[in-house]
């Protein structure tokens, strides 16, 4: 698709200067701008390639002044960077938007479809399903009882959603994915078995939610398991039952966190951390990578290790534990030589 400087400059709420009628049909760094691209300029460290790029159109922030005669369409805007952030997501937007429902689907006829949905070939939606407009449902999806999806909503190839999930409006779920499974419950028997406890709950996504690829997140025993507004996870991340997901938290891959655990807002949780059950991790917390976090954790902590401590304390422990052979060695050595003045002495 083609687009001029100024359809460009009306998405992103820019001024133009240069050639208006100009078009571009891809974007490109500027350092390796063709004709027919756009590109944009931020750091001022690549200033350089602005005079000599071939882009088309290129977008810089507001007060740039050039030192030099160019040849691409400028278009100012207030902060180029983010300007050309939401110009990939304008295009990336309408580069996979699909619009129809493909042969090979099975929908029920109590299931209510908004406007401008897709839904591929091989999905299944189940009974009472609500699905919103502009929504798109890639191939191989299941789609359970009394489901509903949010506006704007994507979700890709091979996700399963149970019954009862809630998904927000412009939530991305990716493949493989699994909401709405059984949480882990069992209780032993008089006879020493494990019987499964009943997990009737359900599991609800609120709005701007991204989950990655592979991702397995359990309804609730008794009511609701809940990824609030706006928190991102990556792949292969197990949320069990009734956990509830600040807003804006962010949450690394193969990260786990036990029943019951409530994470605050704006947290950042890296890889393979492990969170044990029913504790309460608070709002601007940062666990960094393969921690073990088995007690609360209060607002604004950085903590680090298995068990899990503050981070500094652990950095600091660090240089001990890097050490600790040739410390072992000193005190075998003091031991020695205050053994040998002792027998001096005797």
């Amino acid at each position: 698709m083609e687009f001029s400087a100024l359809e460009i400059a009306s998405v992103l709420e820019g001024r133009i200067e240069g050639n208006p009628e100009i078009k571009v049909s891809t974007l490109s760094k500027i350092e390796e701008g063709k004709s027919g691209s756009i590109s944009f300029l931020s750091n001022l460290k690549y200033e350089p390639y602005l005079y000599k790029t071939e882009a088309s159109i290129v977008i810089v922030s507001d007060g740039f002044i050039p030192e030099k005669e160019i040849s691409p369409t400028l278009i100012f805007v207030e902060d180029a960077y983010k300007s050309f952030t939401k110009l990939l997501h304008y295009a990336n937007h309408l580069k996979n938007k699909k619009v129809g429902i493909e042969p090979n689907s099975q929908i029920h006829d109590s299931a209510q479809i908004g406007e401008n949905v897709y839904i591929g070939s091989f999905v299944y939606v189940g009974e009472k399903v609500k699905i919103g407009n502009d929504v798109m449902i890639h191939s191989n999806v299941h789609v359970g009882e009394n489901v509903a999806i949010g506006e704007g909503s994507v979700i890709h190839s091979g996700v399963r959603l149970y019954t009862d999930t809630k998904i927000g409006k412009n939530c991305i779920i990716h493949s493989n994915s699994v909401l709405g499974a059984d949480g882990f419950g069992f209780t032993p028997t008089a006879e020493g078995k494990l019987e499964k406890v009943p997990q009737i709950g359900n599991v609800k996504i609120e709005d701007n939610v991204e989950i990655g690829s592979s991702c397995t997140i359990d309804r609730a025993t008794l009511g609701t398991t809940l990824i609030r507004a706006g928190a991102k996870l990556d792949n292969q991340i197990q949320i069990a039952h009734n956990v509830e997901i600040g807003e804006n938290t962010v949450i690394a891959s193969q990260t786990g966190v036990a029943g019951s655990t409530k994470i605050g807002k704006n947290c950042m949780i890296g890889g393979q951390v492990g969170i044990v059950g029913h504790l309460k991790i608070g709002d601007y917390v940062q666990i960094q990578a393969q921690s073990g976090v088995n007690n609360n954790v209060p607002d604004g902590a950085k903590i680090y290790g298995s068990p899990s401590m503050d981070a500094s304390d652990f950095r600091k422990s660090y240089v001990y534990f890097r050490n600790f052979p040739s410390i072992v060695k000193r005190l075998e050595e003091l031991e020695k030589e205050y053994k040998q003045q002792q027998t001096i002495k005797d």
